[in-house]
């Protein structure tokens, strides 16, 4: 790329948002809602007995709900190129993964009986599926991050050369 090219494309960043950041975020935040319908399908249809009413389901809801509204106040940052939302989505992207050994990993290991057959409460292919829903969502977490903690980092840097020249002129 040519120095007056990768010049305007910075240059440009002062005016434009960063999209791309609020957008994986956007996607963090969809992965999470498709985990979310995912997992309480199964104990909205009865179909794990009464596995998940127990204080953990209870915490698990909390936590969606506030995931969804952090990530999105992290979009909204990111996109407007403030540097400690980057901070905050790589936490957030962090706890998605480990939330796969909260719940997910738990109802795989619990049985439930109906009758006289004894099944799990989760089966391997939905435990696959969930956790690859966080793993998605924690994963648009970081890029998110990253991206917004790259192009922060270049904003900035052509915006102290501006005032620079600025003062030097």
């Amino acid at each position: 790329m040519e120095a007056d090219e990768k010049f305007t494309r910075i240059d440009r960043m002062r005016y434009t948002k960063n999209t791309l950041s609020a957008g994986l975020a956007y996607l963090a935040i969809l992965f999470d809602v498709v985990y979310f319908i995912n997992i309480y399908a199964s104990d909205i249809n009865y179909e794990v007995g009464t596995y998940y009413y127990q204080m953990r389901m209870g915490i698990s809801i909390v936590y969606n709900l506030l995931f969804m509204l952090a990530a999105f106040l992290c979009s909204e940052g990111v996109k407007s190129y403030k540097r400690n939302y980057s901070f905050f989505l790589i936490f957030i992207g962090i706890i998605q993964v480990v939330r796969i050994f909260l719940l997910p990993l738990k109802a795989t290991q619990a049985d439930y009986a109906v009758g006289d057959v004894v099944t799990k409460v989760m089966g391997k292919g939905q435990f696959t599926l969930v956790s690859a829903y966080l793993l998605a969502s924690g994963a648009c977490c970081v890029i998110s991050a990253v991206v917004g903690l790259i192009r922060c980092g270049e904003l900035s840097s052509h915006e102290k050369a501006l005032l620079k020249e600025q003062s030097n002129g």
